[in-house]
């Protein structure tokens, strides 16, 4: 069933999500600088016009769940929304960044259209409440502590507090240490209560796989020469978007470069993912 009918679906910048067409929310892991940000995002968005494909872009001001104390985090609050903002006005892409604080929930929405709310503090009541109350729309990522089933009281968190536009992302389970698995059948269970994204990227991550040494702080592995299967496999599964961390030198990336998708692959990864969505569909519409 298409989310419209079960009165599911919104608008958003033009696009209707929910609708039954994919969109794709794109970009890397943290802003690195203005000229980066500003150049993936003309990158992605040049391969997503050709595909007639939605894009928004995302990329955060302050990764604040870093592995370690050394790790790059980003520009900051101030710095980061005004890169975003260029990012708006430059490119004209809606943006999508993470808020960690309820204090800076404010200051974010003047600039974000998604307010994504990170795995980590999914049940993070205030949080998510004072996304809601922005206004803006609300990408909840699904921990991976969280079965697919205990969304929906994030969900709920939001639309109580009067905003009906929000998304949750699956992004896979813990699977033991240091490992993720995804279980298909969560994107079937969460659409049952919202748009559903899926984080092909995130769900190759090895978390805090590398113990680092004096010279580099630990930090996550992954990997990424599993996107493609799993990001093949949502769409036949029936995702509403796709999320992807793409950069365009994931080896010399500030932040999740061992599990982010290299640039130049996203254009075949996007025509395979668009083939099988019309397949499904057309199978569907077969008599």
């Amino acid at each position: 069933m298409l989310l419209a009918e079960m009165g599911l679906s919104f608008q958003l910048d033009g696009v209707r999500i929910g609708s039954g067409d994919l969109f794709l929310i794109a970009g890397p892991c943290v802003i690195e600088s203005e000229a980066h940000a500003l150049r993936m995002a003309e990158i992605i968005k040049g391969v997503t016009r050709s595909l007639n494909l939605p894009f928004i872009f995302k990329a955060s001001y302050d990764k604040a769940n870093r592995t370690s104390i050394r790790s790059f985090r980003g520009p900051g609050l101030r710095e980061g929304l005004r890169i975003l903002k260029q990012v708006k006005d430059e490119v004209h892409v809606p943006v999508l960044t993470d808020v960690h604080e309820t204090q800076d929930v404010g200051k974010v929405a003047e600039v974000a259209d998604v307010l994504q709310i990170p795995a980590l503090l999914c049940r993070q009541t205030d949080l998510i409440v004072a996304a809601a109350m922005s206004e803006r729309v609300v990408n909840i990522k699904k921990g991976q502590f969280v079965s697919p089933w205990d969304m929906r009281h994030a969900v709920e968190k939001c639309r109580a507090a009067g905003n009906d536009r929000v998304l949750v992302t699956e992004r896979g389970s813990s699977f033991g240490y240091n490992n993720l698995v995804v279980d298909m059948r969560s994107l079937a269970i969460l659409r049952k209560f919202s748009p559903v994204v899926f984080d092909a990227t995130h769900s190759v991550q090895l978390p805090s796989a590398s113990a680092g040494d004096e010279e580099r702080p630990a930090q996550s592995g992954g990997q990424p020469e599993f996107i493609p299967v799993l990001a093949r496999a949502a769409a036949a599964a029936g995702v509403d978007g796709i999320f992807l961390e793409v950069h365009d030198n994931p080896k010399e990336a500030k932040s999740d470069g061992a599990n982010a998708l290299e640039s130049t692959k996203l254009r075949g990864l996007l025509k395979e993912v668009l083939a099988i969505i019309r397949a499904v569909r057309e199978a569907h519409l077969a008599p």
